[in-house]
């Protein structure tokens, strides 16, 4: 007799443990799924916010690479003084006024992109510092001639770190 009832105990048993572990489980993968819409939510959210300030951060790095680009930074910082070396001096402390100016957008864009400009901004510093080192080049104003003609020779590094920085956005638009 009480083998029967031990039978008829698991016979409600089993099933109703079966049953309650099935549950727990689907329960377990819905808390899961939850939590996993849950965070996709916020990250979106997040997104929204931070995609208009990466958007700008890329458009003021584009416009510092237009801003230091040789030709455009020649016409718009005039020379102080017939000296050369005042000269040189006076545009590279531009350069870094600028850059300075926008260090803290590198917040907001990729390293790669961030050394691609830095790297743009101490190449065009070399090529103005080369420049001036020219036996041709005695004044402000054939050193502004020296720059100029180097720039037109090779392409400016300006230019190949606006067209990685319009890439990049592409990828995320």
């Amino acid at each position: 007799m009480e083998t029967t009832k031990i039978i008829e105990i698991l016979s409600y048993a089993i099933p109703s443990l079966i049953t309650g572990g099935i549950a727990f489980l689907f329960f377990k993968q819905h808390i899961k799924n939850e939590a996993g819409k849950r965070r996709f939510a916020m990250h979106r959210e997040a997104q929204k916010h931070a995609l208009p300030l990466r958007l700008q951060a890329y458009e003021r790095m584009a416009l510092f690479l237009e801003r230091i680009s040789p030709s455009k930074i020649l016409l718009r910082v005039p020379p102080v003084s017939p000296n050369k070396n005042d000269y040189e001096q006076y545009i590279i402390a531009n350069i870094e006024q600028e850059f300075e100016h926008n260090l803290t957008q590198q917040i907001y864009i990729s390293n790669e992109c961030w050394t691609i400009i830095t790297t743009a901004k101490n190449t065009i510093i070399q090529q103005i510092r080369n420049a001036a080192k020219g036996e041709k080049v005695t004044d402000a104003n054939t050193l502004r001639e020296a720059i100029l003609t180097d720039s037109m020779t090779k392409e400016s590094p300006t230019v190949t770190a606006l067209a990685f920085i319009k890439s990049e956005v592409s990828t995320f638009l």
